[in-house]
């Protein structure tokens, strides 16, 4: 099968740093995949924060990766870089990338790519990616989170909240979360939290106490930074695992390291667009093998809050810095 493909296409980049009004359509080429890549023809494209980030200067790109931004899209395979024999010209797949999603054809190793989960449209398919992959590689990899444990995510109706919740959930643990207002809370509830924080009228740290009766939990996944570190940290159990992936107050904060020592704490990290290709496909493999099943059975679902047409991904810049959302924002590039 050969698709016709054309020399041009039009892409969304960063005209200069600055607010979303920095994003703009332009003409580029369509790029060639490399040794062990595929094309994807785009049909839809996820907007995460790192998207912001990078568009406001503060988060270039790994060396060698698109300046177009975008770190998840879903599509149609158009043609196949040297040496790859997994996928073919038109299989629909979803794909983690690390940039150039913001376009109508973009390039990504093979081994980032996963099927499009049976029964989900390429709308429900572009919004994978990025969480899950993060989700699962903090929080189940690094977080070793088992069934039967507490589990707390900060930030719960984000799109990583709002992925981590539900999938802790099916994997039998008990969930805990904070977000910013009363329907954010019951968003959480709905998606599978047993307790959802209202961080504006509740003390997340003595919620957890009352609710564990002063045990504690087991895993936190952080988004915060700042204060929340050393609270939270109060309120681990022993041989707690805490997983910090972004810092939405400060990355700098002071800590006292006693009640690290004493109750035999993990504190770790990741970012996931720098890491290379090979920590990413064990992570696609995993999820492939125990995440998409429950995506094709909807036990799961991605939690969509807007898609707005390709033009507009100033739009839905606008709606993510405003932290209204609750689940994913999507552009949808093609029919």
């Amino acid at each position: 099968m050969i698709m016709a493909l054309p020399t041009t296409m039009t892409a969304i980049e960063i005209s200069a740093p600055g607010g979303p009004e920095a994003l703009k359509p332009a003409e580029r080429p369509v790029p060639a995949p490399a040794k062990g890549e595929l094309l994807i023809e785009v049909h839809a494209a996820g907007v995460n924060r790192p998207d912001v980030l990078q568009r406001m200067g503060k988060y270039d790109p790994p060396p060698g990766a698109s300046d177009i931004p975008g770190l998840e899209v879903a599509g149609v395979v158009a043609a196949l870089g040297e040496g790859v024999s997994d996928w073919k010209v038109g299989d629909e797949v979803c794909a983690l990338l690390a940039g150039g999603g913001y376009a109508q054809y973009a390039t990504v190793p093979a081994e980032q790519c996963l099927p499009i989960p049976e029964g989900l449209s390429m709308v429900e398919a572009a919004v994978l990616p990025e969480t899950f992959f993060t989700v699962w590689s903090n929080v189940f990899d690094r977080g070793r989170l088992k069934a039967g444990e507490t589990f707390l995510v900060h930030g719960g109706s984000s799109g990583i909240g709002t992925t981590a919740i539900p999938l802790a959930k099916a994997f039998g643990a008990k969930v805990f979360t904070t977000a910013g207002s009363a329907d954010k809370c019951a968003a959480c509830v709905e998606l599978g939290a047993d307790r959802a924080i209202n961080y504006k009228d509740e003390d997340f740290v003595e919620v957890i106490k009352a609710e564990t009766n002063g045990r504690g939990v087991d895993v936190v996944l952080d988004m915060v930074g700042g204060d929340y570190i050393p609270r939270t940290v109060s309120i681990m159990a022993t041989e707690g695992r805490h997983v910090s992936i972004a810092f939405l107050q400060s990355p700098k904060v002071t800590l006292n390291f006693f009640p690290v020592m004493l109750k035999r704490l993990t504190l770790t990290a990741s970012t996931l667009r720098s890491r290379p290709v090979a920590d990413k496909k064990a992570i696609a493999d995993q999820l492939r093998e125990k995440v998409w099943p429950l995506l094709s059975s909807r036990k799961i679902e991605p939690r969509i809050y807007e898609v707005f047409p390709f033009e507009d991904a100033a739009g839905a810049h606008a709606l993510m810095e405003s932290s209204q959302h609750i689940g994913k924002i999507a552009l949808k590039v093609r029919d």
